[in-house]
C-alpha cells in the first residue's frame, strides 16, 4: 500500500527522485530511499516528460543552418542522451522476449538476458528510424513535449492495472529483474490515487497546446493495448522493461497522432 503524503518535504523528494531516476539530469542523487519512495515519485514522472519532451523541442526549434535529416538526428540523440535510453533499452529487451514463442517462464528468462537478439535488434532499429522520421518530418515544435509528457502519464495505468511481473510460473525460479531500474519500475513503484491525480494535473498544460487532445488518445490507446498484449506474453504481469516499452511505443504513437494531422498545420 502506498503510503499516504505527509508533506511538502516529500512531495519534493518525490519529484527529485522521479527526475534522477527517469533522466541523466546532472542533480545529486537521494543519499537513501525509503519505503514509499518510488510510488510517490509516479506522481512527478510527467517532469520528466516536460524535461526530456522540452530539450528535444527546445533541438527542434533552434534555428540551425542544418539538413532537415541532420536537425532531427541531433534532437534524436537528445532524446536518447537525457533518458539514458532506459525506456529504449527496455524496448529491445521486451521485444526479445515478447516475440519468442516460448512459455511465459522461459520469456522471463529472455528477459533475464543481457545479449540483444535479432526481435530486439530489429525492433530497435525499426523505432529510432521511425522516430528519426517524425521528428524530420514538418510537425509542430512542441509535438515532442507533449509526446513525453503523456507517454509518462499515461504510464500509471498500467502500473495501476497490473501485478509486478515475477517468475513463479512453472520453470522459473526467481523474481524478474533485469535493467537497473526494473525493480524500481515495479511493484515498488506503483502509486495510488493520490499520485495519479497529481500527476494528471502536473500533465493538463500539454492538452492546451493546438491538437494535443489526438495525441493524448493516441497514448492512452497505446499504452493499454501495449500492456495487455506484455502482460499476456508474461503469465499476467509487467516489469521495468515493459514499462520502458510502453513510454517509447507511447511516444512514437503520440507523435504519429500529431503527424497525421499535418495538413491542419499547413493550413494554419
Amino acid at each position: 500500500m502506498t503510503p499516504p503524503p505527509s508533506g511538502w518535504r516529500d512531495e519534493l523528494r518525490a519529484a527529485w527522485l522521479a527526475l534522477t531516476f527517469l533522466t541523466t539530469l546532472p542533480l545529486p542523487h537521494l543519499p537513501e530511499l525509503r519505503d514509499g519512495d518510488f510510488a510517490r515519485a509516479s506522481a512527478y514522472y510527467p517532469l520528466a516528460g516536460y524535461a526530456v519532451g522540452g530539450l528535444v523541442s527546445l533541438v527542434l526549434w533552434l534555428p540551425l543552418a542544418l539538413p532537415a535529416g541532420v536537425h532531427a538526428a541531433l534532437a534524436l540523440g537528445g532524446w536518447l542522451l537525457l533518458t539514458g535510453m532506459l525506456h529504449f533499452d527496455g524496448l529491445v529487451d521486451s521485444a526479445d522476449a515478447l516475440f519468442a514463442m516460448k512459455s511465459p517462464a522461459q520469456r522471463l528468462e529472455i528477459l533475464r538476458d543481457v545479449h540483444v537478439g535479432a526481435f530486439g535488434l530489429a525492433t530497435g532499429t525499426l523505432t529510432l528510424l521511425t522516430l528519426w522520421s517524425l521528428l524530420s518530418a514538418p510537425l509542430p515544435t512542441f509535438a515532442p513535449l507533449v509526446a513525453a509528457v503523456a507517454a509518462r502519464t499515461v504510464l500509471l495505468l498500467p502500473m495501476q492495472l497490473y501485478p509486478a511481473a515475477r517468475q513463479t510460473l512453472p520453470g522459473a525460479a526467481s523474481p524478474t529483474t533485469t535493467s537497473p531500474g526494473a525493480t524500481s519500475l515495479g511493484a515498488s513503484s506503483r502509486g495510488g490515487r493520490h499520485e495519479g491525480l497529481v500527476a494528471l494535473g502536473l500533465a493538463l498544460p500539454t492538452l492546451l497546446l493546438p491538437g494535443a487532445w489526438t495525441a493524448w488518445l493516441a497514448a492512452l490507446v497505446t499504452a493499454l493495448l501495449l500492456a495487455r498484449f506484455a502482460a499476456a506474453r508474461l503469465g499476467g504481469g509487467l516489469n521495468g522493461d515493459g514499462y520502458g516499452m510502453i513510454v517509447t511505443v507511447t511516444e512514437l504513437a503520440a507523435l504519429c497522432a500529431l503527424a497525421w494531422g499535418l495538413p491542419t498545420w499547413g493550413a494554419a
